[in-house]
């Protein structure tokens, strides 16, 4: 999530280079843009949601809850209609051509409304509440209302999201090097979301056509046309970037438990519990609707806790449906950045008697103070050709039960777009996508690109070839002392099959050179950083590591990693050869296999040391070993933003499976070793609701095989940094542990504030626990044990002679932490305990580690 959110602030400043783009790309087609308030004639009150639309068309917009609304209209129309549940209609006519404002007032329809006032001083109480009796039957029929009750269903389905920099100021729009720059700008009523200025950024439009099946449970997007802005594919990762916006911006399906908001749950004001987190209150009668609506609005009973406010209109004919729905969040939720949130849930009436949605809006404003220009992103979900109980051939159903399949002669210009689309786009929508296109073009847009990406990813990019990363040029340890390292790859400006990558590496204690050449070649001609990877890599490395730290999301000469406790003097010098196939599948399943052969030499204090045959101690120089390796990988329905590096994972509820195996090969390329090592890896998160989510990893490993040098056995993952790694025992030391069997659970448990918002002094501080454990058991049987085998290497000792690595016989090592997390919105400090084998030499029982986290 760190490095998504970097690419966040990357993609703002390529938002904000948008202003160099030069007025003449400006769409010079007539347009209509129509805005105004509706008010209530009588009173004067604004009126939220009312349905506008252009009469004999499918184009139509509603009020926001200041009962303000704006359309723009791209053909000449004369008459715009406004309707409003307990209100006459009203119509207006339109001057097609120029920008006008429509104010409404609506009179009200007296023989058809009945307005229920409840006003009581009472303190709330769910017992006896006819608000809380209410919104029980809306949870007792909501099995029965969902449309996926029905056995098949098919609609078409029309989605955009838009995005644009949030809350400027008349003084930044009115700059002098804006000035011919103004019709980039977005106007708007300044109460409105968003503020008065805004300036439109990114736009994605995708058309598909969904299929659902009952049982066996299926459901199919095809999508049959995608669409949207793209930036320099060496700069940012289009389809990461796309599938974080589309996780932030998930769908809102209000008969769900749990509805996703910015990667958090928030509980469903029609949950199966939501009358213990919320309030509930009976505000309108409304007979005008057919059948008879009443409004129900809620508040969260703790404005902090994860929960929406808004209102909900309910069917008054014994089926309790939900025919609209107003979401908001209070402004003291424990959420990151959010300035603002609107989401508005729009259903009409099916052939089948139940509610299909019609039309869904998500509106979000995310800003890090409440003065500042922001990032404003709406996506709105457009149903129409509802299909309900017409069975399909299997075919249209066959594969994973949920699955988007993307038309491979997928459509994206504008003359189908204009046909097609469900809701006509802005002008200033619709000049985002050339926008784009111009800004590649121009040279010190690309200036600024170079500069962030140097800063945010450690890659400086001289087209055919980039230098980096800059975070590895530089570090120090006990063994090489003073480390420099300076390295690069080549891009697919110098070839999308061909591609090199290497570094060289000096240690001024040890006088030692390292370095690392390796050449791959791409099957599918793309990247081999982006998915779907299909490459084979030939690689050879000569450096240092520490024994049992395969670090798989950073390196160890990154410079903060250089700073560690206690004793870090036990290293290796590696020689490794490896050769690798790759290959990723559409399904997320992918596999490995390679072939790695290396020469591995103690350092430091570290010694291979054994009884020869006389029963003589004897020193090894080097352990030689040649491994064939297989690695297999399943994770569905998996998203991720691609960095220079490595991927960053966007979470979901799905598990992920990873299969690992090693076969030792002796008498192959001086391989001294025969065994088969075996591991299996599953995690998953766990989402709790209002009580937070859990990341739960549960492995384990077997090795099999008799006389394995201890270098080869299982080193357990120790942390000796002051970081809080995820992946690692953060109160182990290195080496401390070997095993040929084990097993390991972790459980990272985020509580997000729900005990903390309830604590007047903490709550002002959005402060979140976390809790953790990590368990590991395992175990090493006697004929790969150094004590019963004196041609083995002897475990690893101190400088005292005392042993440091040992064996899980006794007990299993256990750690835990609590934690406070979000501090500043960024940090995490946890306090960890070690709770077993306390009696081995440096052994820490207490613990205070910090991890940077930037969440929502």
């Amino acid at each position: 999530m760190k490095a998504i959110n970097k690419s966040i602030w990357l993609y703002t400043l390529v938002v904000i280079s948008i202003l160099q783009i030069g007025a003449g790309i400006a769409n010079a087609q007539s347009t209509t843009t129509i805005k105004g308030t509706v008010t209530d004639a009588k009173t004067g009150e604004t009126l939220p949601y009312v349905s506008i639309l252009i009469p004999g068309t499918t184009m139509g917009t509603a009020s926001d809850a200041d009962g303000r609304y704006a359309m723009t209209l791209r053909e000449d129309h004369s008459t715009i209609k406004f309707t409003y549940v307990g209100y006459m209609a009203v119509e207006k006519p339109i001057k097609p051509g120029v920008s006008q404002t429509i104010d409404v007032k609506m009179a009200v329809d007296a023989s058809m409304l009945k307005e229920v006032t409840v006003k009581t001083k009472a303190r709330y109480r769910n017992k006896d509440n006819p608000a809380v009796q209410l919104i029980r039957e809306v949870i007792a029929h909501k099995d029965e209302n969902r449309p996926s009750s029905n056995n098949f269903l098919e609609y078409e389905q029309y989605e955009k999201i838009s995005l644009a920099l949030s809350n400027l100021s008349d003084d930044f729009k009115d700059k002098r090097i804006f000035r011919n720059y103004q019709f980039l700008f977005k106007s708007q009523d300044s109460t409105a979301m968003g503020g008065k200025n805004m300036l439109p950024a990114y736009i994605q439009e995708k058309l598909s056509k969904v299929y659902f099946r009952k049982s066996p449970y299926n459901r199919k997007q095809y999508v049959l046309a995608n669409r949207r802005a793209e930036f320099d594919a060496k700069f940012v990762d289009n389809d990461g970037l796309s599938a974080y916006f589309n996780r932030l911006y998930e769908d809102i399906n209000i008969y769900d438990n749990d509805i996703s908001i910015a990667t958090n749950l928030l509980l469903s004001p029609i949950a199966n519990s939501a009358p213990t987190f919320y309030k509930f209150f009976i505000r309108d009668t409304i007979k005008t609707a057919d059948p008879q609506l009443i409004e129900l609005g809620f508040v969260p009973r703790n404005k902090t806790d994860m929960l929406f406010e808004g209102k909900l209109y309910i069917t008054l004919d014994g089926k309790y449906s939900v025919q609209n729905a107003y979401l908001t969040v209070n402004k003291d939720i424990n959420l990151n950045f959010m300035r603002d949130l609107e989401a508005r849930l729009e259903f009409e009436k099916g052939a089948d008697g139940r509610y299909f949605m019609n039309k869904s809006t998500l509106a979000m404003e995310f800003a890090l103070g409440e003065k500042n220009g922001g990032l404003y992103g709406q996506r709105t979900v457009n149903f129409k050709d509802y299909t309900i109980n017409q069975s399909r051939p299997d075919s249209i159903y066959r594969g994973p039960g949920e699955e988007i399949v993307y038309d491979p002669e997928i459509k994206t210009t504008e003359s189908f777009w204009a046909s097609k689309r469900h809701i006509p786009l802005e002008r200033t929508e619709l000049d985002i996508y050339k926008n784009i296109d111009t800004l590649q073009t121009i040279p010190s847009f690309k200036r600024t690109m170079d500069i962030a990406t140097l800063f945010l990813s450690g890659y400086k990019s001289f087209g055919a070839v980039e230098v980096g990363p800059v975070n590895t040029f530089y570090s120090f340890n006990p063994v090489e002392g003073f480390r420099l390292r300076f390295g690069g790859r080549t891009t697919t400006d110098m070839s999308k099959r061909v591609y090199f990558e290497t570094y060289a590496a000096y240690g001024f204690k040890d006088r030692k050179w390292k370095y690392f050449l390796s050449g791959t070649y791409s099957f599918n001609n793309k990247s081999v950083y982006h998915f779907p990877l299909h490459y084979i890599r030939a690689s050879f490395q000569r450096d240092t590591k520490i024994p049992g730290q395969e670090l798989q999301f950073v390196q160890e000469d990154n410079f903060l990693l250089s700073f560690k406790r206690g004793d870090n003097n036990r290293w290796l010098y590696n020689d490794i050869y490896k050769l690798e196939y790759v290959r990723e599948f559409e399904s997320r399943f992918s596999y490995k296999i390679g072939f790695t052969q290396w020469k591995q030499t103690p350092a430091g204090v570290l010694r291979y040391e054994h009884l020869n045959e006389g029963g003589e101690l004897e020193n090894a120089m080097t352990l030689n070993n040649t491994e064939a390796n297989v690695e297999f990988r399943y994770a569905p329905h998996e998203q991720y933003y691609q960095g220079k590096l490595y991927r960053t994972p966007i979470i979901n509820k799905y598990p992920i499976f990873t299969l690992r195996y090693n076969a030792g090969l002796k008498g192959v390329f001086e391989g001294e070793n025969n065994y088969h090592n075996v591991a299996l890896n599953i995690q998953k998160r766990f989402y709790l609701s209002q009580f937070g989510f859990a990341d739960i990893t549960a492995e384990g490993g077997y090795i099999f095989g008799k006389q394995i040098q201890f270098p080869l056995l299982t080193i357990h993952r120790a942390n000796q940094t002051y970081a809080y790694q995820l992946n690692s025992y953060n109160l182990m030391n290195f080496l401390e542990f070997a095993s040929d069997h084990y097993a390991s659970l972790d459980v990272q448990y985020y509580l997000n504030g729900f005990l903390f918002n309830k604590i007047p002094l903490l709550k002002r501080l959005k402060l979140r626990e976390v809790v953790s454990f990590k368990g590991l058991m395992g175990g090493l049987r006697d004929e790969n044990n150094p004590a019963f085998n004196p041609s083995l290497y002897r475990f690893a000792t101190d400088d005292q002679g005392r042993p440091i690595t040992y064996t899980l016989a006794r007990e299993p090592y256990i750690e835990g932490s609590v934690g406070i997390a979000n501090i500043f919105k960024l940090l995490r400090v946890d306090l960890v305990k070690r709770f077993t084998y306390l009696d081995n030499p440096n052994v820490s029982e207490w613990g205070i580690r910090a991890r940077f986290r930037l969440d929502f």
